[in-house]
């Protein structure tokens, strides 16, 4: 169960708390979660939550909330409410804005043939998660730390992740030849392939720029990695297309490749920054890594259990492909029909579609959805080395966040 009760207007004083009760998977132990002058309870047990007035929307987004007298409100008989990025991201709001500002006129200061490839993507419907977690660690670390605001570093490692994940989907879109991304046709589709990879060199170039004035070795050697395991990623996938042999764990770590080591990254790097203790910034890394891998997983399923118009992209695409992900792999184990089916490129009509009905009905689903619940557990308990704060708390419910794109 979650609740909210962010802005509850009593009388002439407005309230502000954003905290919520919800029960993490597997998770058999209570967790309780101070957020702010809040207490909530994980675990399946009723707690409360407390409010208090806020001073300023700039008090509100830093420290969470404020410090004046509390008002407790009863959690018993309030409904789940499903969680939303919005939500979730109103803490780094102003940080987030910042940065969507800065994007479009680093990539189009210097040339203006890339705009309208700029405006493409980064207009497309991102969540921006990456640059989001990278914010909200590094606020949780700093507090850590005692750092009273974010550092330059902090903000200008955001803008570098972000690029860097922008020109990986755009070369990403050219090598699957996919048309459309988030609903919209990919830059490939619109500009050209010329474009395109230009725009993808381009942004790679300039977020390397940015990451060497950042004059830190320890990060730029971790952001470099990264750019290393983009390539190494794509060409494991490449060199396993419709190969019915494919394990979990290269499977795993082709993911890892591909999307866990950017957000470890991120959540590393942000760690860095707020100059934490060795072993913090290890755990934000395995934080990010497992909510990476998580995510991926969910993806990879969803890729099965919604339409073409949800996924905005036409749906059971990368088994067409014959890229064979953890639902594919785990119904292998029981379906021998889809090995043949897989391994013939799906030559026969209707092919696919059978294809994709056994991978929902053979068990697939299932055991890729505990997979991901299993990596979520994970990434909750390397949260654990943080103090309590608002920051923490988004953090934890970012990651019920993805689980909720599958329940």
């Amino acid at each position: 169960m979650m609740t909210s009760c962010r802005n509850i207007d009593l009388g002439t004083m407005m309230m502000a708390c954003g905290c919520g009760r919800r029960q993490f998977p597997s998770l058999a132990k209570t967790v309780v979660c101070k957020f702010g002058s809040s207490n909530r309870s994980y675990g399946g047990l009723v707690g409360s939550c407390k409010a208090v007035p806020t001073k300023s929307k700039e008090i509100s987004l830093l420290n969470g909330i404020g410090q004046a007298q509390t008002v407790t409100f009863d959690l018993r008989h309030e409904s789940k409410q499903p969680i939303s990025l919005v939500n979730l991201f109103e803490l780094v709001a102003d940080d987030l804005q910042t940065l969507n500002d800065n994007l479009l006129s680093i990539v189009g200061a210097e040339n203006p043939v890339l705009i309208s490839a700029a405006e493409q993507i980064f207009g497309a419907g991102g969540k921006r998660m990456r640059p989001g977690l990278v914010f909200l660690v590094s606020h949780a670390t700093a507090e850590l730390a005692g750092l009273k605001e974010l550092t330059t570093e902090h903000r200008r490692l955001a803008e570098i992740i972000e690029m860097i994940h922008t020109a990986s989907l755009i070369h990403d879109d050219v090598l699957d030849e996919s048309d459309m991304r988030r609903g919209k046709e990919t830059v490939h589709e619109l500009l050209g392939t010329r474009v395109a990879v230009l725009a993808g060199d381009f942004m790679f170039a300039q977020a390397s720029w940015y990451l060497a004035n950042l004059e830190n070795l320890q990060v730029i050697k971790l952001i470099s990695q990264v750019i290393k395991d983009f390539a190494s990623g794509e060409i494991k996938q490449a060199s396993s297309l419709f190969d019915c042999d494919t394990k979990l764990d290269d499977y795993l770590l082709k993911s890892f490749y591909k999307t866990a080591s950017l957000v470890a990254a991120s959540t590393k790097g942000a760690a860095i920054f707020s100059r934490v203790e060795t072993d913090v910034t290890e755990q934000m890394y395995e934080f990010g890594k497992n909510l990476g891998l998580s995510f991926q997983i969910v993806d990879d399923i969803l890729d099965f259990t919604q339409s073409t118009e949800q996924l905005g992209k036409p749906a059971g695409s990368d088994l067409a492909k014959g890229n064979l992900t953890a639902p594919v792999i785990f119904a292998l184990e029981k379906e021998a029909r889809l090995r043949e089916i897989i391994e013939s490129e799906f030559c026969e009509a209707g092919s696919l579609e059978e294809a994709i009905e056994m991978v929902r009905e053979g068990g697939g689903i299932r055991r890729a959805q505990e997979l991901a619940r299993e990596k979520a557990d994970d990434a909750i308990k390397n949260l654990q080395c943080l103090p309590r704060s608002a920051f923490r708390s988004a953090l934890e419910e970012m990651v019920m966040y993805n689980l909720e794109r599958i329940d």
